[in-house]
């Protein structure tokens, strides 16, 4: 249950830091200044889209951290047999962080004005988000053949779930990095698709974290991390 507790309090902390970054904490009524011209609604929805991902955001990492807290549970049983971590894993993982990267080179590119550079970062991120996909079916499909099936052992349940549910996630950041792209190749251009990089870009850095925590349970460190802070606090 610590371990929950704890990942709770890191997805808090994560989330303040982000909310604090959109200066959704800033008090306008207190600003001083004459205000000029009529207001822009547009931009008003702004900081209703960032809230909204910081709901996502807080759901997404709630239903991990139960998970997670599961994982730890369920593991202290006698019919629990770690499965072998298949190698694409690391691949895959490298496949995610390299998405990520794109991510956040394509909103500086936004930052920078320069189209050209915002699409193949967003391509770039694409395609690397595929390639993470496809690895996991690789993995499920090495682990299958090998005879680790989804219902011969709680500890192979967990991994298809898992990893499931975080690819479903991936795909459904797909979809919005796909309009993202719309945005880029539209006529609004590098301001059209300000705020939609900048929540994919946020997106896909919340999942990475999720998914090196996801990593660390399978490959067993998490659980060597925690048995030594039990015995630091014992």
């Amino acid at each position: 249950m610590s371990v929950v507790v704890m990942f709770f309090a890191i997805i808090a902390a994560l989330a303040g830091w982000w909310l604090a970054r959109q200066r959704l904490t800033v008090k306008p009524w207190l600003e001083q200044g004459v205000i000029e011209g009529v207001p822009d609604f547009g931009a008003s929805r702004d900081p209703a889209k960032r809230v909204g991902l910081g709901f996502l955001l807080a759901v997404v990492g709630s239903l991990f951290a139960l998970l997670t807290g599961a994982y730890f549970m369920r593991r202290e049983l006698g019919d629990w047999q770690p499965l072998p971590v298949p190698p694409i894993l690391w691949f895959n993982t490298a496949m995610l962080l390299l998405s990520s990267i794109a991510l956040e080179w394509a909103q500086r590119a936004v930052r920078r004005g320069s189209r050209t550079q915002l699409r193949l970062g967003l391509a770039a991120a694409a395609v690397f988000a595929i390639t993470f996909l496809a690895g996991q079916l690789l993995a499920w499909g090495e682990l299958a053949a090998s005879g680790y099936v989804v219902d011969g052992n709680p500890a192979n349940s967990f991994f298809y779930l898992v990893t499931g549910l975080h690819g479903l996630h991936i795909l459904g950041g797909l979809v919005a990095l796909g309009w993202a792209s719309v945005k880029a190749w539209g006529r609004g251009g590098v301001e059209g698709a300000r705020l939609n990089v900048e929540l994919c870009a946020t997106y896909w850095l919340f999942m990475l974290f999720v998914w090196m925590v996801l990593f660390s349970l399978l490959a067993g460190w998490a659980s060597d991390f925690v048995a030594f802070c039990q015995q630091l606090l014992s």
